[in-house]
């Protein structure tokens, strides 16, 4: 068998242009699945990052209380959270306090529906490293009445920096509320996520929602990493069930059509309860669809891979169908000497693998250095394509096996493009062969 490699490595260096293009269609190809791949690999979590510091946490622990029919949310006394975290052993970059409520933006007869987040804009030094400010300033910011707006929103409205702006929403209790803000900033736009963007002081949006000082809807935990969150998240459920009510954790619908945290939402309508609960759930829950955008992104590389073989493998049949009758009186030489038929085969077989493999390899470096050439390139935080960056960066991540994988696929198809012709080859008899005139 070594032989009969040695031989079909010389034939391959015999013909160095036909091996160079065959390779080389083999390495475009797995150049373009594995650029695919990685980007796939990456989105997620840069998705998942961003919205953790936009959100100002990995893990979320929410109150709501509930008499008869009437709920809220709210969060009045958070000692007994704060001590889960630390018995849990949890030790959190920082803790954030949020309200939120979904109300429409009024200026000059202009209307938007927005979710406005209340956060402490004097503090939250993380946000201001993600949301870059297109116009105004931070130091804006200072006013107890402050909003930002990202770029899309203000331009619907038509409103500059220290305009004042109405909104209409409701309080905790479901009552009708008016509200007055300044706009302290214009952010740059995230894309389709830009409505979801405007933030203001969490004093005066507590205000508005009709809750006390010092009250609040949302306690964020940021970690040291976002893989820290689903554990961290399920020490921390076993340490709060201890000391207060929980609602029980959201489960994953396979079906797709709605995140974890809807199905908890739902259920919990469902179900009959009075008193004081909190929910608790994880970024990676909020943003469980993104994982179907990273499905969808990998079965898109296993489409391409399938097609751009079925066009390579057609041109790899092709040529090794010539490559046997050129060498038809060579391979009636070898027979007349001895070699057997199984080692016909195996010479174009190997000649096929070492072709795959040498691509596939080439395919992946060539791919590696197209990933760090692009990561090199900064498209900075205000980029409209932000949320799926790196600090400003694209970034990849190629998973070993994933790579793997795709070289043992190459290297299957391409055995079973060579497999007729290699059959061919070693049916010849030899005084046939040695007969044939090309």
């Amino acid at each position: 068998m070594k032989t009969t490699a040695n031989i079909a490595f010389r034939n391959l260096s015999r013909q160095k242009k036909r091996s160079f293009l065959l390779g080389g269609a083999i390495a475009f190809g797995v150049m373009i699945v594995t650029l695919i791949n990685g980007f796939a690999g990456a989105f997620s979590a840069n998705v998942s990052e961003n919205f953790s510091h936009l959100l100002a946490g990995h893990v979320f622990i929410s109150g709501a209380e509930k008499n008869g029919d009437k709920e809220l949310s709210v969060i009045r006394d958070d000692a007994a959270l704060s001590a889960a975290v630390r018995q849990a052993g949890i030790a959190p970059k920082y803790l954030t306090r949020r309200s939120e409520f979904s109300g429409t933006l009024i200026f000059e007869g202009k209307k938007i529906r927005t979710n406005v987040a209340g956060v402490e804009l004097a503090t939250e030094d993380y946000l201001r490293e993600r949301l870059v400010l297109k116009e105004g300033s931070w130091d804006n910011a200072a006013d107890p009445r402050a909003l930002i707006l990202s770029e899309k929103i203000a331009e619907r409205l038509n409103v500059e920096v220290g305009d004042r702006l109405l909104v209409q929403m409701q309080t905790v209790n479901g009552q009708n509320n008016v509200g007055e803000f300044r706009l302290a900033g214009i952010s740059y736009d995230a894309g389709i996520f830009g409505q979801l963007l405007s933030y203001a002081g969490l004093e005066y949006v507590n205000e508005l929602l009709g809750l006390k000082s010092g009250e609040y809807q949302t306690m964020g935990i940021m970690l040291d990493s976002l893989k820290s969150a689903e554990p961290s998240a399920d020490k921390l459920y076993a340490g709060l069930s201890a000391s207060v009510s929980m609602f029980a954790r959201g489960e994953r619908d396979e079906s797709g059509a709605q995140t974890p945290f809807q199905a908890l939402m739902r259920e919990q309508n469902k179900e009959d309860w009075e008193g004081v609960r909190y929910r608790l759930f994880t970024i990676n829950e909020l943003l469980s669809q993104i994982e179907q955008i990273v499905a969808a992104l990998d079965t898109a590389a296993g489409v391409i891979l399938v097609v751009l073989f079925i066009i390579i493998m057609v041109g790899i049949a092709n040529t090794f169908s010539m490559v046997m009758f050129e060498r038809i009186r060579e391979i009636g030489t070898m027979r007349a000497m001895g070699v057997q038929r199984s080692g016909v085969r195996q010479m174009f077989l190997f000649e096929a693998l070492f072709l795959a493999i040498g691509g596939a390899v080439a395919g992946i470096a060539a791919a590696l250095l197209v990933m760090g050439g692009l990561s090199l390139i900064n498209f900075g935080m205000d980029s409209p394509a932000f949320l799926i960056l790196k600090n400003g960066h694209l970034s990849f991540y190629l998973p070993p096996l994933r790579a793997m994988g795709n070289i043992a696929i190459i290297a299957l198809l391409t055995l079973l493009a060579v497999a007729r012709p290699a059959g061919a080859a070693a049916r010849l008899e030899p005084a046939v062969a040695l007969r044939t005139q090309k």
